[in-house]
Order: structure tokens, then sequence, then C-alpha cells
């Protein structure tokens, strides 16, 4: 992923690459990891800036009996020993995912660490990567009740081009439904333990997702010493038989997947697609519709807008509509979408900013931001401002209670995007909606704005949810910062610190708490094939006895 700095930041880029070439020449430098000294004082800056900065959520620490800080600085010695650039990029790792924040990432720069290797890692102003390498095979967590954290079993095989591996060494796989019982020789427990250190995660249920992803994967998130050049799965079938599969990695385009444990739902016909959604209908006409949502992305405003157009012209407004969410990215302006596609006002989410020492370069990108028009998604019509509310909330309110001192500033609608400063954030339906029962499927793989969204359906009462509440991370902004080695200008990484609280509907801090569902359907090894059918049918009954 690019990442497009504001003028501040690019600014500190530029100035460390340009000290970097200054005092990089001689034999006395100290080198891109530094000297114990030099981390030792890198590592009590950065517990520093996190106490004055970061926007702790205190029902998270308290669901998941944690002291950010406290966690942080056990890992001191860790980075003070760290003398190489692999040792240092992951214990400044394990040192950010210490708070436990789904959103905050450690970014390589320019003249900063690298890694011995990088795929899958995020990079500042870099070329986009190529996707990391992967196994034929998808592992999914069990959810079930009285699973454990280590509970993981194998959830799809993916056919490949017969030339993607050599004949003498063709992979033997495993079968769906197969509990993994050893990762690359290490017990499945230790291996989770392990990789947890390395994998952001705000909840525990949205932490096993992200692992069973990132298990099959050649990624670099993980250090040397727990991956090699294929993956070696140790499995036990349900008749308790045990084997070791070892897997190629492969490119992602060489895979086809079958797609067991994705969204499914026979007896639908795709009848519109986009970059936002596919709309499913039932064959037999029933009068319901089925929204298989991707995300809150770019071109979500004008996808939501066609939806209402197709709907109204074939008479499908008054049909009861079903947003499938578990396979959702985050993104923006989900309040748009709900103003449309159900029939109910509902209050929003709201937002507040933690107040620090980078308060004011944070209101001098948004002003950069506003000039440039750039600010609020560019803004369109009807319920989204253009930025002008969230530039005069950051002027006064926010620098006024700076002024004074304040830990936070005021809550007040989300980003502002959707309704003034000294709004209730009570939005109405737009003129034009989808009249009938409302309901959700949901899922902890994808969160952020998808948090927002689920908990504006659940606080609001807008409609069933079924299913798992959804990874359970959000925040307002996140500032990130290139940080140096003191008095040599070195970079060595870019981190990011949470600086606001998102506020749902109910007035509970978002981070760390995803709002409940209706009606608990776990994802488990016997119901892979299943579970989507399902949970729709469990869905559709809530909703028409709800309508009743």
């Amino acid at each position: 992923m690019n990442r497009n700095p504001t003028p501040f930041r690019a600014a500190v880029v530029a100035l460390s690459a340009a000290l970097i070439a200054a005092c990089a020449g001689g034999d006395d430098s100290p080198g891109r990891a530094g000297t114990p000294e030099l981390r030792g004082a890198l590592f009590d800056t950065i517990i520093a800036r996190t106490e004055r900065r970061e926007a702790f959520s205190p029902v998270k620490n308290e669901r998941l009996g944690l002291d950010p800080l406290a966690a942080m600085r056990a890992l001191r010695d860790e980075v003070v020993s760290a003398g190489t650039d692999d040792d240092l990029y992951y214990a400044l790792a394990r040192v950010s995912h210490a708070r436990r924040d789904r959103h905050l990432d450690v970014i390589l720069v320019p003249g900063g660490l690298a890694p011995s290797d990088s795929a899958g890692l995020e990079v500042a102003d870099g070329p986009d990567y190529d996707p990391p390498a992967r196994a034929p095979a998808r592992v999914f967590p069990d959810y079930s009740d009285g699973a454990g954290d280590a509970d993981y079993f194998v959830g799809d095989i993916a056919t490949f081009l017969a030339d993607s591996v050599t004949a003498d060494d063709p992979p033997v796989f495993p079968s769906i439904g197969d509990r993994i019982v050893s990762v690359n020789g290490m017990p499945v427990a230790a291996w989770h333990d392990s990789a947890a250190a390395f994998i952001q995660h705000s909840t525990r249920a949205g932490l096993r997702w992200k692992l069973a992803e990132a298990m099959t994967l050649a990624t670099a998130a993980f250090p040397p010493h727990m991956r090699g050049d294929h993956l070696t799965l140790g499995v036990r079938s349900a008749a308790g038989d045990e084997a070791t599969h070892r897997l190629p990695f492969l490119p992602p385009g060489d895979l086809f997947w079958h797609g067991t444990g994705e969204p499914s739902y026979p007896g639908l016909a795709l009848a519109l697609t986009t970059d936002t959604y596919d709309l499913l209908v039932p064959e037999d006409g029933r009068p319901f519709l089925v929204l298989i949502w991707r995300g809150f992305r770019e071109s979500m405003v004008a996808d939501v807008d066609g939806l209402i157009v197709y709907a109204q012209s074939r008479g499908l407004l008054d049909h009861a509509l079903v947003m499938d969410v578990t396979r959702s990215r985050g993104g923006s302006l989900g309040a748009y979408a709900m103003q449309r596609l159900q029939p109910k006002p509902f209050r929003t989410t709201f937002g507040n900013l933690r107040l620090s020492d980078v308060t004011r370069a944070f209101v001098e990108d948004k002003r950069h931001d506003f000039a440039a028009r750039d600010i609020n998604d560019g803004g369109v019509p009807e319920t989204i401002d253009d930025g002008t509310w969230l530039m005069e909330w950051l002027e006064n309110d926010v620098l006024g209670a700076l002024e004074r001192g304040d830990a936070y500033s005021n809550n007040v609608p989300f980003k502002l995007a959707h309704a003034p400063r000294d709004s209730d954030g009570i939005l109405e339906p737009a003129a034009v909606h989808f009249r009938g029962a409302f309901g959700v499927i949901s899922g902890p793989h994808g969160g952020s704005h998808l948090d927002q969204f689920v908990s504006i359906v659940v606080d609001n009462g807008l409609g069933p949810v079924v299913g798992m509440p959804p990874g359970g991370y959000s925040n307002t902004w996140e500032w990130d910062e290139v940080l140096t080695f003191a008095g040599t200008g070195q970079p060595i990484v870019e981190l990011m610190w949470n600086i606001g609280h998102t506020i749902r509907p109910n007035g509970e801090i978002a981070e760390g708490n995803p709002a409940n569902v209706d009606e608990w359907m776990p994802f488990t090894p016997e119901n892979v094939t299943t579970y989507y059918e399902e949970m729709l049918a469990r869905v559709l009954e809530l909703m028409f006895n709800r309508a009743r």
C-alpha cells in the first residue's frame, strides 16, 4: 500500500533522508539499527509519545486484561539488544502491537530499517508490492462454543496451474474440516501464542481471524524463524488420524479456490454487481434481496445511488433487504448508505480527539486538506459536508480545548461529515429509500468503519444482526510519524498512534467493543459448507417476526 504523507510528514521524511546521507559515510556510523544507547533512547521516546498521544480504550483494555503501557515497557530489553535491521524491526512491531489496536502498523520508510524480507509489509512512499505468495489451502478459526484460541481448521483448498510446482514434488492436501495441530513444526498452541505478538488486533476473535489468514501466507509479518520456503501443516481428521502436509507457496494469481467458507446462497441469482456489492435476488421470486457488501470505499456513494435507481425501476424498494458484511472492508460514509438501505431515522456515531503535542500539527494537516478540497472524501449532496463543519470544529472547539489543557475534545458527529458540530446526530432516511425489513449477517473478518456501521444498526434497533460481531476496531483518526535516532537524524520506521475515540450511538467507545449480534451463530468445521444458508434463513425469520 502506498502512503501519501501530508506536507508536514513529507518534510520529516525528506529531512531524515538528508540527515542520513550526511552522517552515514564513516566507519563510526552506528548503522540503521543504531547502538544500544540509541535504541534505549528510541524506546523511551516511543513510550513518552504514547503516554501523551494515545487514545486508549478502557473498555477494550478491561476485556483483554491489558495494561498497554506496561506491556510495551516489558519489551525494552528486546529493543535495546536488537542489533540488526531484522531484530529491530520485529522488536518495534512487538512494541507497537502490544497496544492491541488493529489500525496501528509499523511502516518502512526510505533510508530506514531494511528487513531481509518485506513481503506484505507496509511501505511509505514506496512502489506497490505484490501480494505475498500463499499456500493452496485456507484456514479458519473454529469459533464454536468451547473451542480454544488455538483451534483452527482447513476451510478451503485451491487448484493451481500444473507447472506451478515441480512434478517430482506434488503436494498432498489436507481435507476440508481437518483440524490444525502444528504449523511449521510448532504445536499450534505455541504457534498461536508466538504469532499473536506480530499481528495487530483489537479483539481476540479478530486476532484469530487474522492469524488464520496469515498462517498460509509467505508474509514477512512474521520473523524469519517462524516461516520457511513452504508451509508445513500437521492436521487431525474427524476420525482422529494425523498427517503432515508440505504445501508450496505460490503466486495468488495461480490459485483457483472452490469458495468453501465464503458467502454462498444457493437459490439466489446475481442481479447487479459493483465494486461495493453484489446484489442477489431469489430465483423463486420471494420478496427479499441480499447484498454481499465489500466495503465503504471510493465508489460507494455512486454504487448505492445506482442500487436505488435499479430497485426503484423494478419495484423492489418494498422488499426486505439483507446485508452480508462478513467480507466487508472499512472506509467511510456508511451513514449515507444507511439513509438509503432502510426506512428508519437513526443516530450516527460520534468522535473526539485526544489533545496532545501533535494536535496543532494535525489541525494544520486538515487545513491543507481543506484547501486542496480533499477532506471528508470530497463531499456528496444532501447529508455530507464539504469539510466546513469539520474545520470549524477543529479551529474553534479543538484548539480551544487544547488551550484550556483538556485531555479530550468534545464529542461531535463522526468527522462532521453528515451533521454539524451542534447536531444530536439523528439522521433521517433519504427521500428515496428501501422501505422493507432490514437485517445484517456479520462476522469478525473486517472492522473500522464496518464496526461503526454495525453499531448503528444494533444501537438504533434498525434490524436483527446474526452471526458474529465484526472485528472490533474503530477510531476517529491516527497520527503517523517517522522515528529517528536522537542526534543522528537516522530514520528508522514510521509509527502510528490512535488519537481519537469513535463513540457508538449508545455512548460507548467503539475500539475493542464491537456491537453484539442478536443471534450468535459461530463459524465451525461442522457448518463450513452450510454456514451462509443457515444465517440467511435465521436473519429472515427474525426480520419478518419483527415486522409483524
